[in-house]
């Protein structure tokens, strides 16, 4: 899900930052998520179940954005995947959603953050993260894997006035950051999660996992790279 974050960063006084959310791919979203069809397939539910609950979670939170409303992501999840599970017969559709997302919310994170991150940090970079989760859900992640004492703060939408992509959530993180915005490179696997950054005047990083094609209706990153380990190398260089 969503919810799943990734680093963000201000930039150091070498004039590197970083941010990164590292879930999904913008036409097949559960592909950036480790074994996440497999989860509901266990379940009893359709493997694909989890492509169509992310993608239509995604597009009720945009809608609430754009109309300058939110709702907490956990919120909506929840609502939403126990509506797709009961149309699709899954026994006990409430109870099965709530296992559900948080046996997603617990998967693990891809082989290159651990190290990726913590070059970052090294560095110099400040790190944050920026979810439109729950900032729980990345304390949790990263003390799992050791690595919550590289980030300068967990943040998340619910505390910002809306979700990404909209412009006020990437304001929010900077001044939480106390920085500018041309200040802060974002790192994201999400498209969509680009194009937001960029025109709320943040410098951009794709992370592009599996080789996909970028949209050309969308606003492109400043620099692609295949993980994090990649972008920590791609920074050094200056």
């Amino acid at each position: 899900m969503n919810g799943r974050p990734g680093p963000t960063t201000r930039r150091n006084s070498h004039g590197t930052s970083t941010r990164s959310d590292r879930l999904r791919r913008q036409r097949d979203p559960l592909r950036h998520v480790p074994d996440g069809g497999g989860r509901f397939a266990e379940a009893g539910a359709p493997a694909d179940l989890a492509r169509l609950w992310f993608a239509t979670l995604l597009r009720d939170g945009f809608a609430l954005a754009a109309a300058g409303d939110a709702a907490p992501f956990g919120e909506i999840g929840a609502e939403v995947l126990t509506g797709l599970l009961d149309s699709s017969g899954v026994p006990d559709p409430e109870g099965t959603a709530r296992r559900l997302a948080t046996s997603v919310a617990e998967l693990p994170l891809h082989p290159d953050v651990t190290d990726g991150i913590r070059a970052l940090r090294a560095a110099g970079n400040r790190l944050v993260t920026l979810t439109n989760g729950s900032a729980q859900v990345a304390q949790k992640l990263f003390d799992a894997a050791g690595i919550r004492d590289e980030f300068e703060a967990l943040l998340s939408v619910e505390d910002a006035p809306a979700w990404k992509p909209h412009p006020s959530s990437y304001r929010y993180a900077a001044q939480r950051c106390g920085t500018r915005e041309e200040d802060m490179l974002l790192v994201a696997v999400h498209p969509w999660d680009i194009h937001g950054a960029a025109r709320a005047g943040l410098r951009t990083a794709w992370v592009n996992r599996i080789g996909g094609a970028y949209p050309s209706y969308l606003a492109r990153p400043e620099l692609t790279v295949a993980s994090l380990t990649h972008l920590a190398t791609e920074l050094a260089a200056g």
